[in-house]
Order: C-alpha cells, then sequence, then structure tokens
C-alpha cells in the first residue's frame, strides 16, 4: 500500500502465474512455460524481485498435520490509540509465532490477529497468557474457524 502500481505486460503476468502455481521450477523451466530463453526470462523475474513485487518464495504448510487443530480470528480494542501504544502492541504481537498474521483494521476493534493453537484447551492458556499479556489490550472478541472455505496467498494479477 502506498508504493505506486507496477505495470505488467503479458510476459510479466504469465510469469508471475506461472510462479504462483509452482515456485519451485527451474528457470529453464520457467522460461520454457512463458516462451522465453532461459536469459531473458531470468532477467524479468529479477527485476520482479527488485520492484518488490515478488517479495520472496515460500512453501505452504499445512497447520493442521503440525498438530494445530484451532484457527481463531481475534479481534482486539486497545485501551490507547496513540502512535506509542499501537507501536508496543505491534511490536510484541511480532514475537509470537502462534500469531500467523496481524491486521490493523478500522471499525469497532483496532487489530485482528489470526492465531494457531493445539486444541482448545491450548488456545485458553495462549490467550490469558499472550493475549490478554499484550500491551494496552482493552478487549478481545474470539472467532473460532469451522471451516477454512478459501485461502489465498497471492492477490489476483490485474488484467
Amino acid at each position: 500500500m502506498g508504493k505506486s502500481h507496477i505495470k505488467l505486460d503479458r510476459i510479466d503476468r504469465r510469469i508471475l502465474e506461472e510462479l504462483q502455481a509452482d515456485a519451485r521450477l527451474s528457470s529453464a523451466d520457467l522460461a520454457e512455460r512463458v516462451s522465453l530463453t532461459t536469459s531473458p526470462c531470468w532477467r524479468r523475474v529479477k527485476r520482479l524481485e527488485e520492484e518488490g513485487l515478488i517479495g520472496g518464495y515460500h512453501a505452504r504448510l499445512d497447520p493442521r498435520r503440525l498438530g494445530y487443530q484451532v484457527m481463531a480470528m481475534v479481534q482486539i480494542s486497545l485501551d490507547k490509540k496513540d502512535a506509542a501504544t499501537v507501536q508496543a502492541f505491534e511490536e510484541a504481537v511480532q514475537g509470537i509465532p502462534q500469531v500467523l498474521a496481524c491486521f490493523r483494521i478500522s471499525g469497532r476493534y483496532d487489530h485482528q490477529l489470526m492465531v494457531v493453537a493445539e486444541d482448545l484447551e491450548a488456545y485458553g492458556v495462549f490467550a490469558g497468557n499472550e493475549i490478554n499479556g499484550l500491551p494496552s489490550v482493552k478487549e478481545v472478541y474470539t472467532a473460532f474457524v469451522l471451516k477454512e472455505v478459501k485461502s489465498a496467498t497471492n492477490p489476483p494479477l490485474p488484467g
């Protein structure tokens, strides 16, 4: 947000689509799929990385296979809204591995966290020790995920 929009041509879009589908493609395989030779394809990928459009390559892990049977969306109100309070809260959240995502949001709550836990009992302990222990927490509302309907990791590419 706040950074300028990057113009993509048809080949850039194809490269990004292929990398979203399989980030482990070799340079040669990627080049073949987008109808380029290896060197020009590699240069385009490097440019997309340097421009910040590609921010990294990641393996997507299944939380359930790792033993996390509970996922929760946790909305938090802070007792103060000044910059120092918000910054202290956001810095503290960074250090908690079970918090997969944290968003500053508008509306009744100030932040929304996506949290994983082994089970409900473990979540209760985590909430009591970690969430309630975060700086300036005033109110916490937790909704448990019953079913993951869609979980996209990438935004759609502009047409």
